[in-house]
């Protein structure tokens, strides 16, 4: 991802450590349609929303 965007966001960073491996093989083939940081951020927020909370 860096190579793609240069910098990310830590908080996105810290997001993604806590992926799985398929969560993290399904990103690294949305990753190759992504243009910008911001498809990014959108892909993991549709993530985020197609999980129920692990915390409840």
């Amino acid at each position: 991802m860096t190579r793609r965007f240069s910098v990310i966001e830590p908080e996105i960073e810290q997001q993604i450590r806590t992926f799985s491996i398929a969560q993290l093989e399904d990103l690294a083939e949305a990753l190759l349609d992504f243009s910008s940081q911001s498809d990014l951020v959108n892909y993991l927020g549709n993530i985020s929303l197609a999980q129920p909370n692990q915390e409840d």
